[in-house]
């Protein structure tokens, strides 16, 4: 068993919509003063607004950390061209997280709501079709898809990082990654550790919201993140960890708390 690495840096972002300012440069403000320098920022209309946002980053500190969604249609879904509306939608924002200097656009390959789909096991078969596909662009952009599961009532296709992290494998692509999020875990895994373990070399991105009310960390009564950045010390995880959360509280209070919690 490998020794933890020391020194692992824990690095925490802010999605855009949950810092507070009312313009880009309030909010990069409000990053640094808080030493936060990971940005998320959504990838719709994302192509639009490169040049604002690259304009924005210079002399600061803050990166842009993932791209979150954007993209149209739904890589398993039973429709050729709602399946196609999805890639050619994912090159447009993956072309852009590349000029932004970020490290992975985040996809879901189907929601709930997002019916007729495939059959499980033909939805995987696609699926990693699709991403060799997606993961060959993302490399020549430089940058990645991140997959992202979600909970039971978000998602029935991809739930666990340990399946997701098994799609990445079978499709063997740099450009194909994983995430976890702390929220989704909540009632998914059966302990965040072995979560974060299963990702390993394919964990590129990580949520992080209270366990709850999927607010902001430490809002919720009991909020323990323990195990998980254990796990997270222990595979050398590098990027981010992203709040993607709402706020009971003033978000100049509550999230400074937050961040101190963590």
């Amino acid at each position: 068993k490998k020794k933890a690495k020391e020194g692992v840096p824990l690095n925490l972002g802010l999605q855009e919509g949950v810092t507070p300012g009312s313009s880009l440069s309030e909010k990069l403000d409000f990053m640094e003063s808080n030493g936060v320098y990971g940005l998320e920022v959504g990838g719709g209309k994302l192509t639009a607004r490169v040049t604002e946002i690259q304009k924005g980053l210079q002399n600061r500190k803050v990166k842009i950390s993932a791209i979150c969604a954007g993209f149209k249609g739904w890589l398993i879904s039973s429709d050729e061209n709602e399946r196609k509306k999805c890639i050619d939608s994912s090159k447009e924002i993956l072309v852009a997280a590349g000029a932004l200097g970020s490290y992975g656009m985040i996809l879901v390959p189907g929601f709930n709501g997002q019916q007729p789909s495939l059959p499980f096991v033909e939805a995987r078969a696609i699926l990693i079709d699709q991403l060799k596909e997606l993961g060959e662009f993302a490399v020549s952009n430089k940058t990645s898809i991140i997959l992202e599961p979600l909970n039971r009532r978000e998602a029935w296709f991809l739930r666990q990082v340990a399946d997701a992290a098994a799609i990445c494998r079978d499709v063997d692509s740099p450009g194909v990654t994983c995430m976890g999020d702390f929220w989704h875990m909540t009632w998914e895994e059966t302990d965040d550790m072995g979560a974060f373990i299963s990702g390993q070399k394919y964990l590129n991105h990580v949520h992080i919201a209270s366990r709850k009310t999927r607010n902001t960390p430490g809002e919720d009564e009991g909020d323990n993140y323990t195990t998980g950045f254990k796990a997270l010390k222990m595979i050398n995880y590098q990027h981010f960890v992203s709040f993607e959360c709402g706020t009971k509280g003033d978000k100049k209070i509550v999230i400074p708390a937050a961040l101190k919690l963590l």
